[in-house]
């Protein structure tokens, strides 16, 4: 049984028994015995070719490998059903229908069972041309390479097409479909738990299996960056109302807790990580697609899978409860000492959690270098161990709950360039009322919060600057005085009394005493608008650095406006406070601790 309580199934290992099908130019996997080849049907052109004893193979095909006559090679199985995933009683979704599809990869690329990659029936169309041995790998990888996805507690894992059986899924109310053309926002839980094969002899042996890492990947609409926001485990925070499926059927509302750890918001009064979902999704204003989560025994099993993670300490290292022991400089790690690594604090930083998040991205940024070099790439054996190492320790929500939406989902994963990919951490503060935890720093945060929605890249020297706001022709339009900014402020949506407050703040701290209060919009708008003529455009310019208004916000009506004649500023669902700018962020904040995944030079000091 693996760390999960599943069997192992058949115990074949799949990496020996890649064979090349002539008629698909395809790799495809042979699961007959050794000295037992299934039975071979003939084809219409050409009998069967005999298997030829001395022909035989041990080990995946190499990339260029060929099918040469009479290599006995046996074509592929019969197309066998999914069976054996598992899943809790469903409960119904709640945001499905307003999220938008899109189609997914063929259909039957997922097809399959067991321990081996899907497999279909044989082809009769004419032979693909020959591809180079490095194509036919990355033709191979196309549809199952996805995105690493990381896991703590130390853990990680990426998105691959094989092995229903190996998954494992909750129903957490939440069935969103498993590609979308809008931003996609992964909940990645590991957790403590310290049951299943590989999970014991670390810490509380009683554990519940709390959040003990919870990283939320955001990946931007246009899959040009992501985010992987890590968050601290010891933060004070708000847990929601959770309700769960129980093994009967029945749905239980766990109540909601205010002012305790992140970390409880899994496990502790069995709440499971729809409880988590939901609590980051309060916490952030990001909406959650899918989670998936997994244990301890994870990150052994795929930094062997791998062949080890390259690491690197600026400081002879020695902690006594990791059992971690590293020499000053570089490292490769894997199995119990890629575990000791990611679970290492006291040795490191300043002891703290915070400490231990900094040594994870480390470690997961490499392991994404790792995971997109040739090396990987190109080796088959070495992708085959690394998918069903990852599916034997995945937990996932239902509307990813198949070989086939995994593999769709890490399709269009895969497009992100590691370039723009960034480990970042949620800004905290020291809790004043209790050394141990710490609180949200939301002054930080929330500008954070309001990058990573609008899809704004937080990659170190990556990012475009910001362009100034000019006039139809391009050119800048120079500011008015305060004395000579005169608007109407109307609220269409944003807090009660926000106009007044506005208002407020225009007159006293800007010195704009010609605005006014105009009071309730007779239209709701989801964004802030501010309304000006032609003659008007320096007001508006002055009035728009001053809110942070983004030049989406600008609107410019016909003809000119008479010398006493406002502006007409509405306030919109976006706005927050006077003072608070409208348009997201497009720098990372000051003082937010965040690393480019493609940084080869991050040392644990």
């Amino acid at each position: 049984m693996d760390a999960q309580g599943r069997g192992r199934g058949d115990e074949i290992d799949p990496a020996d028994q890649w064979v090349f099908n002539p008629d698909t130019g395809n790799y495809e996997l042979r699961l007959d015995p050794a000295g037992h080849p299934a039975p071979q049907p003939a084809r219409p052109s050409q009998p069967a070719p005999p298997r030829s004893p001395s022909s035989g193979r041990t080990g995946p095909p190499s990339p260029g490998a060929g099918d040469a006559p009479g290599s006995g090679r046996a074509p592929a199985r019969e197309p066998v059903q999914d069976t054996d995933t598992r899943e809790l009683p469903v409960q119904r979704n709640r945001r499905a229908a307003r999220r938008p599809s899109a189609p997914g990869g063929p259909a039957d690329a997922a097809r399959g069972s067991g321990d081996g990659p899907p497999r279909g029936p044989t082809s009769r169309r004419k032979p693909k041309p020959k591809k180079s041995g490095k194509k036919k790998a990355l033709y191979w990888t196309a549809g199952t390479l996805g995105f690493v996805l990381v896991v703590g507690c130390g853990g990680l894992y990426f998105v691959y097409q094989h092995l229903n059986g190996n998954i494992s899924k909750v129903d957490v109310g939440e069935e969103n479909d498993a590609v979308t053309d809008g931003p996609v926002n992964i909940l990645i839980i590991g957790t403590d738990a310290r049951k299943g094969k590989g999970n014991q002899g670390y810490g509380d042996a009683g554990s519940v299996g709390h959040a003990d890492t919870t990283i939320l990947m955001h990946v931007s609409r246009d899959r040009t960056n992501a985010t992987a926001l890590s968050i601290p485990r010891d933060m004070i925070t708000d847990i929601p109302d959770c309700p769960t499926k129980q093994a009967d059927g029945s749905t239980k509302t766990i109540p909601g807790r205010q002012g305790v750890r992140f970390n409880t918001s899994l496990g502790q009064d069995n709440r499971d990580p729809g409880c988590t979902w939901r609590t980051v999704e309060k916490l952030t204003g990001l909406e959650i697609n899918h989670f998936m989560m997994a244990d301890f025994n994870a990150v052994k099993e795929l930094s062997e899978a791998v062949d080890g993670v390259e690491v690197c300490a600026a400081k002879d290292i020695d902690d006594p409860k990791s059992h971690l022991k590293l020499k000053r400089g570089k490292h490769i790690v894997k199995g119990e000492q890629a575990l000791a690594f990611v679970r290492t604090r006291h040795a490191v930083g300043t002891g703290s959690d915070l400490s231990r998040i900094e040594l994870q991205q480390q470690f997961l940024s490499s392991m994404v270098r790792k995971m997109k070099s040739d090396d990987t790439l190109t080796d088959l054996g070495k992708l085959w161990k690394l998918s069903n190492a990852a599916t034997k320790a995945l937990t996932v929500d239902t509307g990813i709950g198949s070989a086939k939406k995994l593999m769709d989902l890490a399709k269009d994963l895969s497009r992100v360039d590691i370039k723009k990919i960034t480990f970042a951490t949620v800004p905290v503060l020291d809790n004043p009322k209790d050394k141990a935890t710490v609180i949200l720093n939301q002054a930080k945060a929330e500008p954070l919060f309001r990058m990573i929605k609008a899809d704004h890249s937080l990659a170190k020297g990556k990012g475009k600057k910001a362009k100034g706001k000019g006039g139809k022709d391009g050119k800048a339009v120079p500011k008015a005085p305060a004395d000579k900014v005169r608007v109407d402020v109307s609220n269409g949506g944003g807090p009660i009394g926000a106009a007044q407050l506005t208002v407020d703040w225009l007159q006293n701290g800007k010195a704009a005493k010609l605005s006014t209060n105009a009071g309730n919009a007779t239209v709701k708008l989801a964004a802030t608008r501010l309304e000006y003529a032609a003659n008007q455009a320096d007001q508006a310019a002055t009035l728009a650095e001053w809110m942070g208004l983004p030049k989406s916000a600008l609107k410019q009506t016909a003809g000119a406006a008479g010398p006493r004649v406002p502006m007409k500023l509405v306030l919109g669902k976006d706005f927050k406070a006077p003072g608070v700018p409208i348009a997201a962020p497009t720098e990372t904040p000051s003082g937010v601790q965040h690393v480019n995944a493609d940084d080869k030079n991050i040392c644990a000091k």
